[in-house]
């Protein structure tokens, strides 16, 4: 059974900007990936204005008990999460490796245009290397 389930990144406006599955049990067409998405980013914009806390920065983990939804937001308002397996502790630091994937492979990219999706073939294998990778250490945990 695979740790990591799918991985999703949105862009700043809540829109879709790449999706991966990694062998989650009930694939999702492409309108249910898009739902899922801004689904998140409402509840995580929900979270920051709700908290008691000031400075809140949003939902960083939702827990259920079949999986665990672990969301990192950069400092420009991008969000990358991931569902994975349950009581799996370190998805956070994926999520950042992810992140610095994003700056040097898609940002970096004179044919990337910001906010659109993803195209990006050496994100994408570096990427899928990594979270295999990853899934091994941690699976062996």
């Amino acid at each position: 059974m695979a740790a990591i389930y799918s991985l999703y990144i949105i862009n700043k406006s809540g829109g879709l900007i790449y999706y991966k599955d990694y062998g989650s049990a009930g694939r999702m067409d492409t309108n249910d990936t898009l739902r899922v998405a801004s689904l998140w980013h409402s509840m995580h914009a929900i979270s920051q204005q709700l908290s008691p806390v000031s400075g809140c920065s949003g939902i960083e983990l939702l827990q259920a008990d079949t999986f665990d939804l672990h969301c990192f937001q950069s400092l420009t308002g991008t969000k990358f999460f991931a569902v994975c397996e349950p009581g799996i502790q370190q998805i956070e630091s994926l999520l950042k490796f992810v992140y610095e994937l994003y700056t040097d492979y898609v940002l970096k990219n004179p044919f990337y245009e910001i906010e659109m999706p993803i195209r990006c073939e050496l994100f994408d294998i570096i990427l899928t290397q990594s979270v295999q990778k990853d899934r091994v250490a941690l699976l062996g945990q």
